[in-house]
């Protein structure tokens, strides 16, 4: 089942569930683009091919709002917003509790490791580094944990997962990244909350917000 975020001629975004693969990859798993072609050969009818270009990803760990274009129109004016930065998206986190201040912003230095796909941050600049920004604040309190809201500035490899991990807050469930105990279903506790872009045709703006998983974690209210 496909949860619709919102659709148009030219787009589509959807909900994605933590575990599900955005694109095809060597685990032979059926990606979420391949659900969605088949949703919209069904819904119009379509006979042969249906195009669905991807603009952005999420990891596969990870749930949230993602958006796909239907039209290559919309394909390569999404693509150049996302380049331009002009795309802005915000992620909800769940760290263990303390970090301090409760709002900031990180500036590191992320190096990736093809072999481990992993994405390691520095505090300073080293070779084929690239300078990775974000902003968070605290928004909520559990028991034992605190939800974030991340504002990305630039868009890297495990930009959050590997930034939060650096400053010792690594997200819950993250075993990758060096949280102590994984959740159940292999989901890290990283959701895409909102994104928000100029449409590509209408140019209007237009946020789309994706609700939070069924979880007993994510039941909560943010502090204005």
């Amino acid at each position: 089942m496909i949860d619709i975020l919102y659709e148009d001629n030219h787009l589509i975004a959807v909900n994605k569930v933590a575990g599900e693969l955005v694109q095809g990859d060597k685990t032979g798993d059926a990606p979420l683009a391949d659900k969605i072609k088949a949703y919209l050969k069904k819904k119009y009818n379509k006979p042969g091919a249906v195009y669905l270009g991807v603009i952005h990803r999420l990891d596969r760990p990870t749930s949230g709002v993602i958006l796909f274009a239907r039209t290559s129109k919309a394909l390569t004016r999404l693509n150049q917003q996302f380049k331009e930065r002009r795309a802005h998206k915000t992620y909800w986190a769940i760290v263990n509790q303390g970090i301090n201040p409760p709002a900031g912003t990180l500036t590191h230095w992320l190096k990736r490791n093809p072999k481990m796909n992993k994405s390691f941050a520095h505090e300073h600049e080293v070779q084929e580094s690239k300078k990775s920004i974000l902003h968070y604040k605290k928004i909520f309190d559990l028991d034992r944990y605190s939800i974030l809201e991340i504002v990305l500035e630039t868009g890297r490899h495990h930009q959050i997962r590997s930034q939060l991990t650096h400053i010792g807050f690594p997200i819950k469930g993250d075993l990758k990244y060096g949280a102590k105990r994984s959740n159940p279903d292999a989901s890290i506790d990283l959701h895409a909350r909102t994104l928000t872009i100029e449409h590509p045709t209408k140019k209007n703006s237009i946020q789309i917000t994706a609700p939070t998983p069924a979880k007993p974690q994510w039941n909560f209210e943010p502090y204005d």
